[in-house]
Order: C-alpha cells, then sequence, then structure tokens
C-alpha cells in the first residue's frame, strides 16, 4: 500500500499532492471540527512546494505533516472562539434579563408556588406566602423558576 502511495506521488508530483488536498478540503465540508481544512491547505502548499524543489516523497510528507501541525495550531489561535463582549451581556440570557424586575402577583402565591406573566411568557414562581395584588421583586433563576420576594 504504502509503495503504492509512493509511486502514486512520483508518478504526478505537486497533482498528488492538490489532489489530497482538495480531498482534506473537501472531507472538511462533512466533517465537522475545522481541522482537515488546515491539512488540505498544507497539502496544497506543499503541493506548490513540490513544483520548485525536487525532494523525495517521504520528504515532503514530512513537510506536510510538520506544515499542517503549525497551521492547525495558528489557524486556531487566529479563528479563536472568544465570546465576544458586549454592551449588553445578558442579551439573549432570557432568564437574566428578568432579574431586578418588579412585578403585581396576579394570583396568590402558596406553598405550591404560582404562576407569573412576565412579557410573553409564564414563568413558575418560588417564594414567600403572599395573597395576590402583592408586589414582587424577582432576585433568581433557578432553572426554569423564578425565586421572588416581596417587594
Amino acid at each position: 500500500m504504502m509503495d503504492m502511495l509512493e509511486m502514486l506521488f512520483l508518478r504526478y508530483g505537486a497533482w498528488s499532492w492538490w489532489l489530497l488536498g482538495l480531498v482534506l478540503l473537501g472531507l472538511e465540508l462533512v466533517m465537522p471540527g475545522f481541522v482537515l481544512v488546515w491539512f488540505g491547505v498544507g497539502a496544497i502548499l506543499v503541493g506548490g512546494l513540490a513544483l520548485v524543489v525536487s525532494w523525495s516523497v517521504w520528504t515532503l510528507a514530512l513537510v506536510w505533516a510538520g506544515l499542517s501541525i503549525v497551521l492547525l495550531v495558528v489557524g486556531r489561535r487566529w479563528f479563536r472562539t472568544d465570546a465576544a463582549t458586549s454592551e449588553d451581556p445578558l442579551l439573549n440570557d432570557r432568564a437574566g434579563r428578568i432579574i431586578g424586575r418588579t412585578f403585581t402577583l396576579p394570583e396568590p402565591l402558596g406553598e405550591n408556588g404560582g404562576h407569573l406573566r412576565v412579557d410573553d411568557t409564564t414563568w413558575r414562581i418560588r417564594g414567600p406566602l403572599l395573597p395576590a395584588g402583592a408586589r414582587v421583586v424577582v432576585r433568581a433563576v433557578e432553572g426554569a423558576v423564578l425565586v421572588v420576594e416581596a417587594n
């Protein structure tokens, strides 16, 4: 198998590296991870290098492996997915945006909790025993339950 691959790379030279690069880039489309793209780019670059130098297939393979790893590390750092800083850090945190808001209870808050309509959503609430019409402030969110206290 190795002899066949070596013969293929010797026979077609740079075209073999470019084909390998395109195959790896194509595989990146169907496999998640953003890893194969760096190996594909490395193979394409080694194909260009194979046009100007007359190194052995194994030397070019070592250059490809090293270059691919360097591209992977540099690419991962360059395209790192840090959380973008925003002027509104609770932009996509619906529950977090409710903390601190004050509401009027539409029904009494009993031992088993109650319900509270916030914007377009009905939330389960938990807190001290309070009559309907009492003002409450949301102090915390525990899963899908708002923790309230009397205001």
